[in-house]
């Protein structure tokens, strides 16, 4: 029978801290515009929780069915794979994050729209119901969109425009196209993460017929393809400042390129695939510390 730990460790929460960064980035745009709602932030997070652990324990369940989760694989061992958590358990916990997410939800909609109109509730409730089928439907199900190599672009969907601009419209009920910018720069700093991972398992993705962007490109492509996306993630921000410009603090955020380019040395230098592990972590936290520092640099300015 599975542990509360095992519990813990198919939660994979060192995830939590990525996932809010998209919420806390459209929070701090919302602050700086003078319209922020203590309630919205607070659901917004909890939703955020469900949906990612959700998206994680699916992850779990998928790459076990379907293969990923081998022998073969470099990364840590997955609940199922190990057997700490059986199939039918994890399929139980599934429905229960899925419930808890559309709970969460509806309450964060109700809050944000009810002195709007029904629409934009709908509007709403369709967006969250394709959060939590893009969640499932990454590695789990006949066809998972994972497996295709459409992992990245969801990401960066999810954890970018749609986390930081959903967030901002939800405390502000306005949209300002310059926005995409930092919404850009999250949703490719989570793509990023999820780089590392698919480099790092490129020869069990392989195996199991999982067609990743580094399976499709090769490493020495993803490798370049990673560069590329912490490059322009930054030019984002700078983006954003340049055409906002109100003071130098606004740059605050550039303190953290010595940490990106610690993470990019380290993906461009590797020899082990296991060795690729603590700069997930890294580069989630490193994406952290920037939607901090920019929404600090926003606040001051």
């Amino acid at each position: 029978m599975a542990t509360f730990k095992n519990w813990l460790s198919a939660f994979r929460l060192r995830t939590l801290p990525l996932a809010l960064a998209s919420i806390l980035m459209g929070s701090f745009l919302a602050i700086a515009h003078q319209n922020f709602q203590l309630w919205v932030f607070i659901l917004c997070v909890l939703t955020t929780i469900f949906l990612q652990i959700l998206s994680n324990l699916a992850n779990d369940y998928g790459d076990s069915i379907h293969g990923a989760d081998s022998a073969d694989r470099k990364g840590p061992q997955r609940a199922v794979q190990s057997g700490a958590i059986s199939s039918k358990s994890m399929r139980n916990a599934l429905i229960i994050f899925v419930f808890l997410s559309l709970i969460s939800g509806l309450g964060l909609l109700w809050v944000a729209f009810k002195d709007s109109d029904l629409g934009l509730f709908l509007k709403f409730l369709g967006l969250g119901i394709l959060a939590i089928i893009a969640a499932i439907t990454y590695t789990a199900g006949a066809k998972p969109y994972g497996y295709a190599g459409f992992g990245d672009i969801s990401v960066l969907i999810f954890f970018g425009w749609v986390g930081v601009l959903g967030t901002y419209f939800l405390h502000t009920q306005t949209f300002s196209y310059d926005l995409v910018l930092p919404a850009s720069a999250c949703g490719l700093f989570s793509v990023a993460v999820l780089n590392i991972n698919n480099i790092r398992d490129i020869e069990s993705d392989k195996k199991a017929g999982k067609f990743s962007i580094p399976v499709r490109i090769g490493r020495k492509n993803a490798v370049l393809y990673h560069w590329t996306l912490l490059i322009l993630g930054v030019l984002c921000g700078v983006g954003f400042v340049w055409l906002n410009f109100s003071g130098i603090g606004q740059f605050l955020f550039l303190i953290t390129l010595p940490l990106f380019l610690k993470n990019a040395k380290a993906v461009h230098q590797f020899t082990e695939p296991q060795t690729l592990d603590p700069y997930l972590k890294q580069m989630a936290l490193t994406t952290l510390a920037f939607v901090l520092t920019f929404g600090i640099g926003q606040l001051l300015s």
